[in-house]
């Protein structure tokens, strides 16, 4: 974990150790980078970044293969203008990563025609290899130690949710950047804070422009933001307690996120202590102009409801204790997740049960070396700093999901908002492990320890690689298969159709046909646009199967509308065929 080199350049010191987490986590990154087919919200991307749309995809009435992937051909003529035309008027989506991948995908050649995956994931892989370095950075701008941030750098590396969100044509590897660079600017603000100095003016203008990028990467950015508002908050306090201390009775507070005044890094006296507020105010205001212009480009935005129906929290039933549950997955698999998804039972119940041994071994470990870091005078605030950041962003995601009935937490994509922060915490809380000369936990040595933790986190991001964990919430290779082993006669797949989601998933299905060149099975697919009366669905379907031939395998999929009386003509199958991710379907012969 740590490497001596002989030398006297510190920079040659650090590159060596830090070019070996960059490599691992870019292999990492790229490993089976295209095993897994693309879902729904990857086919978002990768039509609305080759400035094509949705819209021109037939409704009502069956299409062929070829239509229905036509919006993943990339167009001659076809530009940024278009990307941003059709996004912003299809989607909910600021379009900053959109415009990077329409320019990305033009360096790889085309897939059968389509645009190539590999060339749209690569963008995410790499830019989350870049968060590597850009973590090793935060880390030693943070604690200015070295041992901490490589120790954050090798977590970031190998972390299973960080392979997760790398390995998919999405925006969070960009948005994750942008959390650390703003993080960077509030590590720099706070030190001003401490010293009583006048923040820079390049760093106002430069935190300024990172969160304006930042929103236009991905709107739950303000959740960052809003996060670090709670952190200065938390710092003013501190700052104003301190003033009331010295001109009172100077009384100490024992507080765990305050410091005692006796020793406070906030005391250092200034003739003008309000210079940087002043400056932090100017960068809020910034903020919140370069936030507002997307509040009227995302209201007007007429789909913007039902793309989001999914995330819509119950309440009824367990739906209350729901969100506890699946963010403690989440928080779990920022360091380890072992084939829990495998196909075989006795696979599962091992790793389940390895993961919390690991885990009833690991979080007292952890705990630990922040209450260190919380206690040490050098490292206090900005152990402080962090800890207030990822606990504000926790209780916001909370806050959101149980006041307003958006569950937040059940899209573990959505903590890219305070993910750095906690793999920086983790680099500070393992450095006290390394650090410690006596056994840790369970006769472990501290040294032992990190490397334990750093295996399994390799260990883990081969499993989501190999999509045993983290699996692809749509699998259509699998449902094709199953298609391919059951069909002999030409096939109508049906679907009802409220969103381009809806579109996103047969084309899911379209794709598999097209790569696997399985010529010999010739289907169409029914989008049957659904709106307020599910019977529109019906009578589309009602319609098309008046008008085919027959024989005719029918293969219901996704369709929540009620069957046409023309199925009645046709034969339920009765084979107790396997459950798909992503699909579920009904097979009728007519």
């Amino acid at each position: 974990m740590y490497l001596r080199f002989k030398t006297q350049n510190p920079k040659l010191k650090i590159l060596p150790l830090l070019l070996v987490w960059l490599v691992i986590g870019f292999g990492l990154r790229l490993m089976n980078l295209t095993a897994k087919p693309p879902w729904t919200d990857e086919f978002s991307t990768l039509v609305f970044s080759l400035g094509n749309s949705f819209l021109p995809v037939p409704l009502d009435k069956p299409i062929p293969i070829d239509i229905l992937l036509r919006p993943l051909q990339p167009q001659i003529g076809v530009g940024v203008k278009d990307v941003l035309t059709h996004l912003l008027r299809e989607s909910n989506h600021p379009p900053l990563y959109f415009i990077l991948t329409h320019y990305w995908t033009k360096l790889f050649p085309t897939q059968d025609g389509l645009v190539s995956l590999w060339g749209a994931r690569s963008l995410a892989a790499f830019l989350g290899a870049l968060s590597v370095p850009a973590i090793y950075a935060l880390s030693r701008l943070t604690f200015r130690s070295r041992l901490v941030s490589h120790i954050a750098a090798a977590i970031m590396a190998t972390s299973p949710y960080a392979i997760f969100l790398a390995q998919e044509a999405r925006h969070y590897t960009l948005a994750i950047l942008w959390v650390i660079a703003s993080l960077a600017c509030l590590v720099i603000a706070t030190r001003h804070i401490k010293e009583r100095t006048q923040l820079p003016l390049w760093i106002v203008f430069c935190w300024t422009g990172i969160n304006a990028l930042g929103i236009a990467s991905h709107y739950f950015f303000t959740l960052t933001l809003c996060a670090e508002a709670c952190v200065l908050l938390f710092l003013a306090w501190l700052q104003w307690e301190h003033r009331d201390n010295r001109g009172g009775e100077n009384k100490e507070d024992d507080s765990t996120l305050s410091t005692p005044s006796s020793v406070s890094p906030l005391s250092t006296p200034s003739p003008h202590p309000l210079n940087t507020w002043f400056r932090i105010g100017a960068v809020a205001a910034g903020t919140l102009i370069s936030g507002l212009v997307w509040v009227p480009v995302f209201l007007q935005n007429s789909y913007g409801n039902k793309l989001t129906e999914w995330i819509q929290s119950p309440q009824h039933g367990m739906a209350w204790i729901n969100p506890i549950f699946q963010s403690l997955a989440a928080w779990i698999t920022m360091i380890c997740l072992l084939p829990v998804e495998a196909a075989n039972l006795v696979v599962i119940i091992i790793s389940g049960l390895i993961m919390l041994i690991f885990f009833v071994w690991v979080v007292p470990i952890l705990l630990d070396g922040v209450k260190v870091q919380l206690k040490q005078p050098k490292t206090r605030v900005m152990a402080q700093v962090f800890a207030v950041f990822t606990v504000s962003a926790i209780a916001l995601f909370f806050t959101i999901t149980y006041f307003f009935g958006i569950d937040l937490t059940r899209g573990a994509r959505y903590n890219f908002v305070y993910f750095p922060a906690v793999i920086i915490l983790l680099g500070a809380s393992l450095a006290v492990c390394w650090s410690n000369k006596e056994k840790v936990r369970w006769g472990v040595s501290g040294k032992q320890a990190v490397a334990i933790v750093v295996v399994m986190g390799m260990v883990s991001a081969i499993t989501v690689t190999c999509n045993l964990g983290y699996q692809k919430y749509y699998r259509p290779d699998l449902f094709v298969q199953i298609i391919q082993q059951t069909s002999r006669v030409p096939i109508l797949i049906a679907t009802t159709q409220k969103t381009h989601v809806h579109i996103g998933e047969m084309m899911g299905v379209a794709r598999e046909f097209k790569i696997q060149s399985l010529k010999f099975i010739t289907p169409q697919f029914l989008l049957a646009h659904q709106n307020e009366d599910a019977n529109t669905s019906t009578n589309a379907l009602q319609n098309t199967l008046k008008v085919l031939s027959r024989p005719l395998d029918l293969w219901v999929v996704n369709f929540y509308a009620p069957l046409p009386e023309e199925v009645t003509n046709c034969t339920i199958d009765s084979r107790s065929l396997p459950a798909v991710n992503g699909y579920e379907y009904k097979l009728y012969h007519c």
